[in-house]
């Protein structure tokens, strides 16, 4: 009698999000972060993984994001994307940069994410000015929020100023940081670093992250510091 092998189930599907603070119609950066997702995507199927992509566009939310801050817990709209941004194998963000800096509506939904929702997850910063005088910003300030976001920006990021949508070079930093992107995601290292080093962080009870704790169950009573909160020995 033969045995019958069981087929083996298809990989889940790599969520791809895309984060803009775009606010002009056509807005140059959602084109940015579009053009860098779509290259990751075309890239990731062509190796036969199945993809999904989400967007998150901050101008529809950006009073949500204002109530948000002032009241000191998400607003529905706002959840929605956090809620995204929990689910989320790989980013694309992108943002305006205004007088030097990147765009208050960004940095202020950035202020809202929990510090322990982006661990370990790939990002490809970008960004969009008027002038190549900004070209800077990304890595001088998107990195840093990144960083301490603990998120794994690629290498490579992307800057387009109103001269280089007609450049070659532009596509070819585009698809060296979806490049970067793919190869982060297909090969688990960012899965594995937060897999084995999510015990190591501090986390925010309740918070937004897959794996945050919700529930007493979740807490461990038996540390030093919840001994003492606990009135232990």
């Amino acid at each position: 009698m033969n045995a019958t092998t069981t087929p083996a189930a298809p990989p889940s599907p790599v969520a791809v999000v895309v984060v803009s603070a775009g606010v002009s119609t056509p807005s140059s950066t959602r084109l940015l972060a579009d053009r860098i997702a779509q290259r990751a995507v075309d890239t990731l199927r062509a190796s036969g993984t199945p993809v999904t992509v989400s967007v998150i566009d901050l101008a529809p939310i950006a009073v949500d994001i204002a109530r948000s801050l002032v009241a000191g817990f998400p607003t529905e709209a706002v959840q929605e994307a956090l809620d995204l941004l929990a689910k989320a194998d790989a980013i694309v963000a992108s943002a305006p940069v205004y007088k030097a800096g990147i765009s208050g509506l960004f940095k202020s939904f950035a202020d809202l994410i929990d510090n322990d929702l982006l661990i370990a997850k790939p990002v490809v910063l970008a960004a969009t000015g008027g002038s190549p005088r900004h070209a800077m910003v990304v890595d001088e300030q998107l990195r840093p929020l990144f960083a301490f976001l603990r998120a794994i920006p690629t290498p490579t990021s992307v800057y387009a100023a109103p001269e280089d949508w007609g450049a070659s070079d532009l596509g070819n930093r585009i698809a060296r940081a979806a490049t970067e992107l793919t190869l982060l995601v297909r090969s688990d290292v960012a899965r594995a670093i937060a897999d084995e080093n999510w015990a190591g962080h501090q986390h925010q009870f309740g918070g937004n992250a897959s794996r945050a704790e919700r529930s007493d169950a979740d807490v461990d009573f038996d540390t030093d510091l919840m001994r003492l909160a606990t009135g232990g020995g």
